[in-house]
């Protein structure tokens, strides 16, 4: 509708100042002629906006003009509540302003959408942290905000997945929360890295400016860098047997190591199955993502699973469960084994 067209034109020179037609007629999607129209029925409707041709030249509104204008329609104003009422967890200290941010929102909203802002606030919840899971602890991510904030240069002590720690010189690019988890999407040697801020050992924010690229989308980027982790590197399909009273729960624990595969089932991680046979089992294909992912997941279900092929993973399986009993085996005689004499 051309209203909102108008309005967002409005709320658009006042957010940001001088901007340019070819700017503004890609962000709303409508031809240049189309803003130059815009703009005179602006001026029509007594809105101080003024035009400049040539170099530098631009749309703006006069020097002091603002409108308390929020434009927000109903669905707009409760998904605004919504996401941002008790959404955001407080590990960057910003629990009180958000707060205050929220009611002053519902009460700049239009008086008819201000009951659907208060309802949105009241029904939804996120919760970011997974079941049967405890929040990290990221004691550095203080240091790390500030250095995302002040655009400052990053020194860290970082501990990888493996245990190995080492330490980076970092340009920070920005913040992700995933899970309740927190990363750190940083410049290393001009090439994006991904950090989880719980395994920071120590960060020092530098004096030294960050070299953060001007054309860097931080969504995008973290798009790409998390497509990278989750990008199977031995993908392994694995047949099993399953005791069928156990099916709901194979599937339920595994699902976090199995690798998605549209291919062969539209809505969900692979796995193709048999009916039931006569003496109550199941024969399940789950693609896994390698061979370690798939004996962690199914040695806990002991004898309720055999694992029929391949036969690399079958013998892991087998080397594995042996280890534990040799070293459970021994912990137990040494524990119960009387002393001599």
């Amino acid at each position: 509708m051309r209203s909102d067209r108008l309005l967002s034109l409005l709320l658009i020179l006042q957010a940001r100042g001088r901007v340019t037609a070819p700017a503004v007629a890609a962000e709303l999607e409508v031809s240049v002629r189309t803003v130059y129209r815009d703009v005179e029925a602006l001026s029509a409707a007594g809105v101080p906006v003024w035009t400049e041709q040539g170099r530098g030249g631009g749309i703006a509104l006069m020097p002091g003009y603002r409108t308390d204008m929020t434009g927000l329609t109903a669905q707009e104003s409760r998904a605004l509540v919504a996401l941002t009422g008790r959404a955001v967890p407080d590990d960057l200290g910003m629990g009180s302003a958000l707060a205050a941010a929220v009611h002053k929102l519902v009460a700049a909203v239009p008086a008819s959408h201000r009951a659907a802002a208060e309802q949105a606030r009241d029904r939804v919840l996120v919760d970011h942290a997974g079941w049967y899971r405890q929040s990290t602890q990221a004691p550095h991510l203080t240091a790390v905000q500030e250095a995302v904030w002040s655009d400052r240069r990053l020194r860290i002590h970082y501990r990888h997945g493996d245990g190995e720690a080492a330490q980076y010189l970092l340009d920070p690019y920005g913040l992700v929360v995933k899970a309740g988890v927190w990363y750190l999407v940083a410049g290393h040697r001009g090439r994006s890295r991904l950090f989880r801020i719980d395994r920071l050992l120590a960060a020092e924010v530098l004096d030294a400016p960050a070299r953060r690229p001007g054309h860097l989308d931080l969504a995008a980027e973290w798009a790409r860098l998390r497509a990278d982790v989750e990008r199977p590197r031995e993908v392994v399909d694995v047949r099993v047997r399953v005791r069928e009273s156990r099916v709901p729960t194979l599937l339920r624990v595994t699902r976090g190591q199995r690798t998605p595969d549209d291919a062969r089932e539209e809505n969900g991680p692979a796995e193709r199955s048999s009916e039931t046979d006569a003496t109550g089992w199941r024969t399940f294909t789950l693609a896994f993502r390698a061979p370690g992912a798939a004996v962690a997941a199914l040695l806990g279900f002991g004898g309720d699973v055999e694992v029929l092929e391949p036969p690399a993973v079958r013998a892991l399986l087998v080397e594995t469960a042996r280890a534990a009993l040799t070293r459970h085996t021994a912990a137990t005689d040494q524990v119960v084994r009387p002393p001599p004499g």
